[in-house]
């Protein structure tokens, strides 16, 4: 194997460290291989470094990309509508054609409000859930990721399972210093998949509960699709209980259908967070939902606020991706392909005796080295390999594939079947090695 250049990104990130905490811009940034990498541009599954690599891309700049990097749709709409302004603070036209949009495309979007990005968008709705019910807390699932602010920054992580005590009452770590002690008060926390546990938590803690906050895919912790019946009896729970249940699409909304996971599994939220797809990159997020509960925003018992919201350049952004997700209809080749690398990349492992898991649903999907079968929560991942996975995602980023550390990979629109194929035979070179 030819060696990989990396020197050029190796000096930049030195010169950045002295000026940028740590030379970086968000912490994950840091953990790529063999180091924070300086990226030149982008175009279609391939993005390009200062030392002149090509990488075929399954990062997708952490899932917005679905159309691939620089689509030219997307960058003239934002250029053209751009210099028509940056931000007015004030209403604009393209703002009322993206929402008239959502609401026609997504089940729970009656009214919205747009976002920078999930994070506030997240915090919205737990307001509006507990303006709504009377009710103080919510209720999450552990390792599911709901942004970074403090009181969602606990039950990301754990040293080990053992660490996270019962199943019937987890122990929720913080994920970073500097958390407020009363932060950790404002949630349950259960694993997830475990309808059984669920019931009886809210039979005797529904009185407390405002909404249920769930990734439908346990996407950014391997992946994990929900069991049968699982969201449906959330869904009743939450209706039987006069609960809000929430949907964090920030990964899975325009990702497994252009109506979302909502659509894609047929089960409707009181209200929803859509991000990431959403805007191919741009900083943009929207806080959606039924009538019933959005209402609360609409006659200001609820205040919504910020400066930067629905800027000229990230409405058009949005609105141009959704025109060419609507026209390309990109969905079945998208699984399609998805389902052809993830079958590849098992035969690959079966064929080198490794104990590689492939799962999820194709248009993003997992890989890690277990022994298990399936993994169904965020405890089963306590069962994978680190150290055999990060030789794996290194040998593969040396050959210039661009994973996310974590073993998620992403398609998009802009992949094709060569790309596929190459990272097949690529995969199975790695793990000839191993």
């Amino acid at each position: 194997m030819e060696r990989i250049n990396y020197t050029q990104s190796a000096q930049l990130l030195e010169r950045a460290k002295k000026v940028l905490a740590g030379g970086v811009s968000s912490e994950f940034r840091k953990y790529n291989h063999p180091h924070a990498i300086f990226y030149t541009h982008g175009k279609g599954s391939r993005i390009y470094d200062v030392d002149g690599n090509e990488y075929l891309d399954f990062t997708l700049s952490q899932g917005p990309l679905i159309l691939g990097h620089s689509h030219p749709h997307v960058l003239k709409s934002v250029s053209d509508y751009s210099e028509t302004g940056q931000l007015f603070a004030g209403q604009h036209i393209k703002e009322i054609e993206l929402a008239e949009k959502l609401a026609a495309l997504i089940p729970s979007a009656a009214l919205m409000r747009f976002c920078l990005d999930g994070s506030e968008a997240v915090q919205t709705a737990f307001r509006v859930a507990r303006a709504k019910t009377g009710k103080q807390k919510f209720l999450r699932f552990e390792g599911h990721y709901h942004g970074w602010l403090d009181n969602v920054a606990w039950g990301i992580s754990a040293p080990d399972v053992a660490a996270l005590g019962a199943r019937e009452a987890p122990v929720a770590h913080p994920w970073t210093a500097g958390l407020p002690d009363q932060s950790r008060n404002e949630f349950m926390i259960l694993p997830w998949n475990d309808l059984a546990l669920l019931e009886k938590t809210l039979a005797q803690h529904h009185h407390e509960i405002a909404g249920i906050i769930t990734e439908p895919v346990m996407c950014n912790s391997s992946c994990i699709m929900p069991q049968a019946g699982f969201l449906e009896g959330v869904r009743a729970l939450c209706d039987q209980y006069g609960i809000a249940l929430i949907f964090d699409e920030v990964i899975t909304g325009f990702r497994l259908s252009i109506g979302g996971a909502q659509q894609y599994f047929g089960i409707t939220p009181d209200l929803s967070i859509f991000a990431k797809a959403m805007g191919s990159g741009y900083p943009i997020s929207v806080i959606a939902g039924k009538k019933e509960w959005m209402h609360l925003i609409e006659n200001a018992q609820v205040i919504h606020a910020g400066t930067m919201n629905s800027s000229n350049a990230t409405i058009a952004a949005a609105l141009a991706t959704i025109e060419v997700l609507e026209q390309e209809n990109p969905y079945d080749r998208m699984f399609a392909l998805g389902n052809k690398l993830m079958q590849g990349l098992r035969e690959a492992a079966a064929r080198y005796h490794l104990p590689l898991l492939v799962q999820g649903p194709g248009p993003m999907f997992n890989t890690g080295f277990t022994g298990l079968e399936q993994v169904k929560d965020y405890r089963d991942t306590f069962t994978y390999d680190k150290t055999r996975l990060g030789k794996f995602i290194a040998g593969m980023h040396d050959r210039k594939i661009r994973i996310i550390g974590r073993g998620l990979w992403y398609i998009s629109a802009a992949h094709t079947t060569a790309d596929i194929e190459h990272a097949i035979a690529t995969a199975t070179e790695v793990m000839s090695g191993m």
